[in-house]
């Protein structure tokens, strides 16, 4: 991994992780999501005397995940929050092992709405604030890439909104290091709908990953859909490869020409054409026209 490997160990290689009992340290008040590979709970930290969120990860599930990296010096994800401190993305206080050896993180507890629930009830939170939330998102993604991570889980689903409308990128179980050895082809890990063509096919990837699944992302909160058939098969996923995107006119026949052209580069299918860096679609955001709706 390099001088990004070489930083991460000297940052963390000396600690040893703590060893928590879940039911002594923590009161779970409820359950607030399921992952593919962890549950999360709103829980009282006794330590602290507060509210926070407590993610717990499956071991057997973890491992196999990390199998796929064999030879390589994969962070944890706890690892990889620790070192990320920006306002739009959610805070980890601390990471370590339970009793029974699972990795937990506790987060900050976020009081908002997933995106995804903004996007499909077409809730009026996304009038006038479309723009703002995809810059702030925008701003997440940055911190991200200049730590020297992926996320390579980009979609609706993991961005929360707070009722003061700051934007939280949550979710880092699947972020890996911005190195060539992992940009090596093989992982096609992250949420069907919003992986790139180049992901698909297994070629080899780099941060533009993050920047396409950004675009889907984009165009869902502007058209309050996908530009392409749901993947419920590996053949609706090929066809992300294999065909342009709807035009997004076709779901908002009164979307203005700037936007619409803006969508239509979000999704480009080749990494070559679609926005480079989160700072080159923040740009062309805030170009936009102010929008109401």
């Amino acid at each position: 991994m390099g001088s990004l490997g070489e930083w991460l160990k000297n940052l963390f290689g000396g600690k040893k992780l703590p060893r928590i009992d879940v039911n002594k340290r923590f009161d779970l008040l409820g359950r607030t999501g399921q992952g593919s590979m962890s549950k999360v709970w709103r829980a009282r930290d006794k330590k602290i005397g507060r509210e926070v969120c407590l993610k717990i990860l499956d071991k057997e599930k973890t491992a196999r995940f990390e199998a796929r990296f064999v030879g390589l010096e994969r962070p944890g994800e706890g690892t990889i929050c620790m070192v990320l401190r920006n306002e739009n993305i959610v805070q980890t206080f601390e990471h370590g092992l339970t009793s029974k050896g699972e990795p937990y993180l506790v987060m900050e507890l976020i009081d908002g709405m997933g995106l995804n629930y903004l996007v499909e009830t077409k809730s009026s939170m996304l009038n006038g604030n479309r723009i703002n939330y995809l810059v702030q998102i925008t701003e997440a993604i940055e911190h991200l890439h200049t730590m020297g991570f992926l996320h390579r889980d980009i979609c609706p689903r993991n961005i929360m909104v707070t009722k003061d409308g700051v934007v939280k990128l949550i979710d880092f179980g699947l972020a890996i290091p911005d190195t060539d050895d992992f940009h090596k082809p093989g992982n096609r890990t992250g949420t069907p709908n919003y992986l790139a063509p180049e992901v698909i096919r297994r070629s080899r990837t780099d941060s533009r990953v993050d920047m396409f699944a950004l675009g889907v992302t984009a165009y869902e909160v502007f058209t309050h859909d996908l530009p392409w058939e749901k993947a419920q098969s590996m053949q609706t996923l090929l066809s992300h490869m294999n065909s342009p995107g709807r035009d997004p006119k076709e779901l908002r026949p009164d979307l203005d020409d700037e936007t619409h052209a803006f969508l239509l580069k979000a999704i480009e299918r080749d990494m070559r054409d679609r926005f480079q860096t989160p700072a080159e679609m923040r740009e062309a955001l805030l170009k936009l026209p102010k929008q109401d709706w």
